[in-house]
């Protein structure tokens, strides 16, 4: 059977931020250690980062191993037949590209205040084609940070753009953190993160981030408190304030509603003697992506979109098998599984994620 119709495995990577730890342990990587620019994971992404290296100007996107032991970035690989990979409607829906992006996010500390754009802001300010809503589904905790791991997401109730921007203004960051809810959590908590709505990842959070694949994202702090070589070129301070405080969207509200707005419930997509699957984010919360969470012990058949996915174990080991092949998974093994793989089922006693581009359907 072609290579075009079966499992790819994934090679892991490391990128930019601080920590990496918590990456490591996930994968099985012994030592576990923290990097320096090695937070963060991006999981088959064909997505570069905003401003690469001039000596590594696909940083970002992931690499796969095909079936046939050629090693090269998955965009390439889906450039050798991209409609048997990728499939009609996907193409039509996200061109080539995959209208997802899967990361890890390994907060050693906490990450900076933040938003991103929705796609109309992001348009008008960089014509792009793609905001940044994203989610985080929360798979692990540091167990030595000083407090027990937290987010900021979202606005308190009656916050203005007038005192966002007093504060900004005066670059205090203290400040316009406590304009933001702060919420402890737990493993298996998943967070919609909606266009315009201020964030922080906070110490000691280990999460699945599903998003947009765009990597727009705009601080909190001023342009006269950048290093020089954050700013890019043809960004003067009146277009840079400009496209960050529009960016925010003002409406916060009371810590509970905050929950109800941005906490994802789980909702049953099927289940059978061999386990269940589960929608984590769904078109409740976005249009854009989704992701499943699939346990099973015993063997079921995968549930298949139309569109091609990305797969993270979570847990456990087991193995995929098709028409004519099987592949043995375990915890922290990352595939790609392009549109049409006949036959197509698992085995086993794990769990895996399964993140799904912008037109995927249940």
């Amino acid at each position: 059977m072609s290579m075009y119709h079966q499992p790819w495995e994934l090679v892991p990577n490391h990128i930019r931020g601080k920590g990496g730890r918590e990456i490591d342990k996930f994968r099985g990587v012994t030592p576990a250690v923290d990097y320096d620019a090695g937070s963060e994971a991006w999981i088959g992404s064909v997505t570069h980062v905003g401003n690469p290296p001039a000596d590594k100007p696909y940083y970002g996107c992931s690499e796969v191993t095909l079936p046939d032991g050629r090693r090269m970035f998955l965009f390439e690989a889906i450039q050798l037949a991209p409609e048997e990979i990728l499939g009609k409607a996907h193409m039509e829906q996200n061109g080539t590209g995959l209208g997802v992006l899967i990361k890890y996010l390994d907060a050693q500390a906490q990450y900076g205040l933040q938003c991103h754009p929705t796609r109309p802001w992001a348009k008008k300010m960089w014509d792009s084609d793609y905001g940044k809503e994203e989610s985080w589904y929360v798979i692990g905790t540091r167990d030595d940070t000083k407090e027990p791991a937290y987010i900021l997401l979202g606005f308190k109730e009656g916050v203005t753009r007038e005192e966002w921007e007093k504060h900004y203004y005066a670059n205090d960051l203290s400040a316009l953190e406590n304009l933001c809810h702060k919420i402890p959590v737990k493993v298996g908590e998943a967070y919609f993160v909606g266009g315009g709505c201020p964030h922080a990842l906070g110490e000691g959070c280990f999460v699945i981030e599903v998003q947009e694949p765009a990597d727009i994202t705009l601080g909190a702090r001023p342009y006269s408190a950048i290093p020089d070589a954050w700013k890019k070129p043809g960004e003067n301070e009146a277009l840079y304030n400009e496209r960050l405080l529009g960016a925010y969207v003002y409406d916060g509200c009371s810590y509970e509603e905050n929950l109800r707005r941005w906490r994802a419930p789980r909702k049953l997509l099927r289940e059978g003697p061999w386990g269940q699957e589960n929608i984590v984010i769904g078109p409740d919360q976005t249009k854009f992506f989704s992701f499943t969470e699939l346990t099973v012990n015993g063997r079921a058949p995968m549930y298949r979109t139309g569109f091609p996915q990305v797969a993270i174990v979570t847990a456990g080991q087991g193995r995929l098998t098709w028409a004519d092949g099987e592949m043995a998974i375990q915890k922290g093994k990352e595939l790609f599984f392009p549109v049409d793989i006949p036959d197509f089922a698992i085995e086993g006693d794990c769990t895996l994620v399964l993140c799904n581009p912008e037109g995927a359907t249940f």
